[in-house]
């Protein structure tokens, strides 16, 4: 059996061997790499769709807590706040309820994911309504400090998530996403299945079966463990324990050179952030998830294209601004933004704006 200094050094020489040709990449240092990486993405910011904005600066805020991102996080709560605005007054409407979740599975892609998605979703119709919709707002609004509305509580309560989250089809087919749910409805004080579902992550992917999975498979199963992690953190607001998974960190370090070669780049980015989660800083994973990302950067597009090669902004901003924190990691990480507590932002919020939770919610982070 290899130990953990004999896997490193496969590593090095696979990515080695991937450098080859592609010298002009091994000249760039990870603070030009990032630099670079925020510069496009910030001079092209405004063109992007408001979400997609909204992402990018709630996580530069995050780890910055430069306020002049402020705003950008700003759009994702305008569209979130509407859209749980408008699916209100429709909670009790079981029409509206089974129709609003036809139109998101009838959106899936055709691909594999979507094919596998839809067919989890036959035993589970509402699921994606509930969880995709209701629990995803209420868990974002949350996060900027803002109370959610009783019946939309109620109606999250009176929703059993628990057979969909711990349901194998489901659990291959929506690993990360389900991940985010179970720490949404903790975070909201609905329901703790973490446990359960981590039970049922295993069942669904065991280790031994590994050598049995896809590609597709493969990634779908390190794209959910990260998630543990990062949905954990709240999404970068704090750090995570080491007690409690470091299992995972275990399981990356076991099957680096495989997850390295076939995972995206945005999950090899993810990889990496989890340690640093962990303040695993000088983790050897840490160094060869920056080399990997380093290795996909294009020097000309001033960004890391899609596995297929694709330069889209719009589409690739989740894998640069991962790339972007990986190789530009903080000493500190700050919750929220609140926006509520912000005064520069309050004439901007939206008119149909919750209320503000209690102060002490704060302490919550």
């Amino acid at each position: 059996m290899m130990n953990r200094h004999s896997c490193l050094v496969i590593v090095v020489l696979v990515l080695g061997g991937a450098l080859v040709g592609c010298a002009h990449s091994t000249k760039l240092a990870d603070p030009q790499v990032a630099a670079s990486i925020k510069q496009t993405l910030e001079n092209n910011l405004f063109q992007l769709p408001p979400r997609v904005q909204g992402h990018y600066g709630i996580r530069l805020y995050r780890i910055t807590g430069d306020n002049k991102y402020l705003y950008a996080a700003l759009y994702d709560y305008f569209v979130v706040a509407d859209r749980l605005h408008s699916i209100e007054p429709y909670l009790k409407d079981q029409a509206y309820i089974k129709n609003a979740a036809k139109k998101r599975t009838t959106a899936l892609s055709s691909g594999t994911r979507g094919r596998l998605r839809r067919e989890a979703l036959k035993q589970y119709p509402e699921f994606i309504f509930y969880a995709g919709e209701l629990l995803h707002y209420s868990a974002r609004l949350d996060e900027f400090g803002t109370s959610i509305p009783e019946s939309v509580i109620k109606a999250l309560q009176a929703y059993d998530f628990l057979p969909g989250l711990t349901d194998k089809k489901m659990i291959r087919a929506w690993a990360a996403q389900l991940a985010n749910y179970v720490y949404w409805l903790r975070q909201l004080g609905i329901a703790d299945h973490t446990k359960a579902y981590e039970q049922a992550f295993l069942r669904a992917y065991p280790d031994s079966e590994d050598h049995t999975l896809s590609r597709w498979h493969f990634r779908n199963k390190l794209y959910g463990l990260t998630h543990f992690i990062l949905a954990a953190s709240g999404y970068y607001q704090r750090y995570v324990s080491a007690d409690e998974f470091g299992w995972i960190l275990d399981y990356f370090a076991q099957n680096q050179q495989r997850a390295l070669t076939y995972a995206t780049d945005d999950i090899v980015a993810e990889m990496g952030i989890c340690f640093l989660l962990m303040k695993q800083y000088d983790h050897p994973i840490v160094s060869l998830t920056k080399a990997k990302l380093i290795n996909s950067f294009n020097q000309n597009a001033r960004m890391i294209p899609s596995v297929s090669g694709r330069l889209d902004l719009a589409t690739g901003e989740h894998r640069n601004v991962l790339a972007y924190m990986l190789l530009a990691w903080p000493e500190k990480l700050n919750p929220g933004p609140y926006f509520d507590q912000l005064a520069d932002v309050q004439e901007y919020l939206p008119r149909h704006h919750f209320a503000s939770p209690p102060q002490e919610h704060e302490d919550d982070h």
